[in-house]
């Protein structure tokens, strides 16, 4: 089965990219710096995509970023040249452009399809691994073999393509994921997934879309985003224990620019002691 891995991410900019990190919304950082903490985490979870050599990566982002400080950016990634294409989504709301995103790779199963699966990550998971990438195709193939996976795809017309349904996650905070991935032939949409107004979470809404299609679906391990001060909080010691173990397990992937970008500016996390 033909891999895509996309990388959906907006193009960092100062005052416009991780706002709810700033001080202007109660934040630690300046805008300059959340700009600069946003680069180094597209940095190092291209990289990880890149490394975990499981498919054909490609990078999406938001129809009126600036493409050419997007191109300045992944040039310093670990090998532009590896990433098979660059294409904005073309705005909406984030359902319709997370779907614009899966569209462009699956083309419903045409035969012009770029490939047969689609895995999404955000650009904020400093923590991302090549193992997990690895592990959520691994799922996504196997339970496109599975009898219910030929089972459920057979409701759609391209059913001659002999590749099941399936749908797999890795979950974030607050009910959300920060990885999903689907087969050409799931019947599933990002439609009220992420807005919706009966209140029900992202994942949630994974979870009952695939019961509701009998779509197979699989989880893979967490990986964290970074939206909110406490999210960072948390992220960093994170990020420190896998550059720790790194020593000892080649098969982790040191976020490098991430740290970079943490030790520029001094941040630490810390646990108030707790008061009598």
């Amino acid at each position: 089965m033909r891999n895509a891995i996309v990388v959906f991410t907006k193009v960092p900019k100062a005052g416009e990219t991780k706002t709810r990190l700033t001080t202007n919304r109660g934040g630690v950082l300046t805008p300059e710096e959340a700009m600069a903490l946003y680069e180094g985490c597209v940095l190092d979870v291209i990289n990880v995509c890149l490394a975990a050599g499981s498919g054909d990566v490609f990078v999406c982002y938001n129809h009126d970023g600036d493409r050419e400080c997007l191109e300045n950016l992944l040039n310093r990634t670990a090998d532009r040249s590896q990433i098979r294409e660059v294409f904005a989504d073309q705005g909406g709301n984030f359902d319709q452009c997370m779907q614009y995103a899966a569209d462009y790779i699956l083309k419903n199963g045409s035969a012009n399809r770029l490939a047969d699966s689609v895995i999404i990550v955000g650009g904020d998971l400093p923590s991302l691994q090549p193992a997990i990438i690895k592990d959520a195709l691994r799922k996504l193939e196997y339970l496109a073999s599975t009898d219910s996976g030929l089972l459920t795809a057979e409701r759609r017309e391209n059913t001659a393509l002999n590749i099941g349904a399936a749908l797999v996650e890795g979950a974030c905070q607050e009910g959300g994921f920060s990885l999903v991935g689907y087969t050409c032939t799931t019947p599933f949409s990002f439609d009220r997934v992420f807005y919706n107004t009966e209140g029900i979470t992202a994942l949630d809404m994974l979870v009952s879309k695939a019961i509701q299609e009998n779509i197979p679906f699989g989880v893979v391990e967490a990986a964290p985003d970074v939206d909110i001060p406490v999210d960072l909080a948390s992220m960093i010691p994170v990020i420190k224990a896998l550059q720790l173990a790194a020593r000892h397990d080649e098969s982790i992937k040191v976020p490098v620019n991430t740290l970079e970008v943490l030790g520029k500016s001094g941040l630490e996390s810390s646990a108030l002691p707790p008061q009598r």
